[in-house]
C-alpha cells in the first residue's frame, strides 16, 4: 500500500480494529477514515454510502463486528446475524460502488463446520453443517467472505479475506458472561486474587483443544496481505499449534498469580473437542506469528491491569 493512500478503517476502537490501527501507524501510515459506532452505524446503508462517497479512500478494512462467546450467540442470535450480515452487506457493496479497489474482510475460524477435518484448512468450507452455537455470527461472516470472493471475480477488484483463530491481546472484551475463554480467565483469576478466594470453578473438563493468536501477530498479517499483489481470496490466520483449556487456565494462574485450588465443573459442556487451524497457506507468502502464547497472556494481563486502574476495561 501507498503510505499517503486514504485507508476507511472500520471498527478502530475493538480489539482486532486497533491493533489494525496501531500496525498502519507504525508502518507510516496516517490517512484514515475513523468512525466510532455513534458516528457511523454500519447497518445503515444510507450512512455508509454518504461517508464513503464523501472520503473516497482507495483502501478499506472491514474489522467492525458484533461478536460475543456462547452464551452472547445463543441469547442473541438475531442481532448477530443481522447486525454482522447488513454491515458486511453494506462495507463491501458500497465500496464496490464508490470506486474502492482494495478490501480486507476479517472473519472467524467459526466459518468451517463443526465436525471439521483437523487441522482446519480453506477448502473445507461449506462441506458440512456448523457448531449451532454460533451458526448465526458464522452464517454472516461467511456471507461476507462469498461477496468479496464474487465481487472479485465478476469486476476484477482485489477484494480478500482473512479468517483468524481465537484472538487475546489488549482491548479485549472481559465481560463475566459475553466474553471469549482467554480474557474471562483473565478476569476470574484476578478478582479470585483480590479477593483471596481458595478456589475457582470453571465449566467442563478442560479437555477441548483451542488455538491462540495475539491480535498484535493478526495485525501484522493484515498488513502482509494487504501488501500482496495476488493474494488469496481467502486465508485462515492462526497460531499453528493448540493447548487444552485445562493448560490454558493453569498458564493464566500462573501470570494472574493466584494460589488456590482450580476445579472443573463437568456436568457444562464442553463444546467443540478441538479447533486448529491450518495456515500454511498464509505462511507460504512469508508471514508467520511472532508472539508465543505465555509471553503474549503477560503482555495481555499487564495491560488488562492498566485498563483497570483507569476505569478502561471493556466489559
Amino acid at each position: 500500500m501507498n503510505p499517503d493512500s486514504k485507508i476507511f478503517l472500520s471498527g478502530h476502537r475493538g480489539m482486532v480494529g486497533s491493533a489494525i490501527h496501531r500496525a498502519l501507524l507504525a508502518d507510516g501510515h496516517d490517512n484514515f477514515v475513523l468512525r466510532t459506532h455513534a458516528e457511523l452505524d454500519l447497518c445503515d446503508a444510507g450512512a455508509v454510502e454518504e461517508t464513503l462517497a464523501e472520503e473516497k479512500p482507495e483502501t478499506v478494512i472491514v474489522a467492525a463486528a458484533r461478536v460475543g462467546g456462547i452464551h452472547a450467540n445463543s441469547t442473541y442470535p438475531a442481532e448477530f446475524i443481522h447486525e454482522n450480515l447488513a454491515s458486511a452487506h453494506n462495507m463491501i457493496h458500497l465500496s464496490w460502488k464508490h470506486g474502492v479497489k482494495r478490501l480486507l474482510f476479517l472473519g472467524s475460524s467459526c466459518i468451517y463446520p463443526r465436525e471439521a477435518p483437523q487441522p482446519m484448512t480453506e477448502d473445507c468450507l461449506l462441506t458440512s453443517p456448523l457448531e449451532p452455537t454460533n451458526e448465526p455470527y458464522a452464517i454472516a461472516k461467511i456471507a461476507g467472505l462469498k461477496l468479496c470472493q464474487y465481487y472479485r471475480k465478476q469486476y476484477g477488484v482485489l477484494y480478500h479475506s482473512a479468517m483468524p483463530t481465537n484472538l487475546y491481546g489488549p482491548g479485549d472484551n472481559y465481560h463475566p458472561e459475553n466474553s471469549h475463554v482467554l480474557p474471562a480467565l483473565l478476569r476470574r483469576f484476578h478478582e479470585a486474587v483480590e479477593s483471596g478466594a481458595p478456589d475457582v470453578t470453571l465449566w467442563g473438563t478442560g479437555s477441548p483443544l483451542r488455538e491462540f493468536l495475539h491480535v498484535d501477530d493478526l495485525a501484522a498479517g493484515c498488513l502482509h496481505l494487504l501488501e500482496l499483489d495476488n493474494p488469496p481470496d481467502w486465508v485462515n490466520v492462526g497460531f499453528g499449534s493448540d493447548v487444552t483449556i485445562k493448560e490454558l487456565a493453569e498458564t493464566v494462574r500462573d501470570v494472574t498469580g493466584f494460589q488456590g485450588e482450580l476445579k472443573w465443573d463437568t456436568s457444562k459442556p464442553d463444546g467443540t473437542p478441538r479447533k486448529l487451524m491450518d495456515s500454511s497457506k498464509i505462511r507460504a507468502t512469508g508471514w508467520e506469528p511472532k508472539i508465543g502464547l505465555r509471553e503474549g497472556i503477560e503482555k495481555t494481563y499487564a495491560h488488562f491491569k492498566q485498563e483497570l486502574a483507569k476505569g478502561n476495561i471493556r466489559g
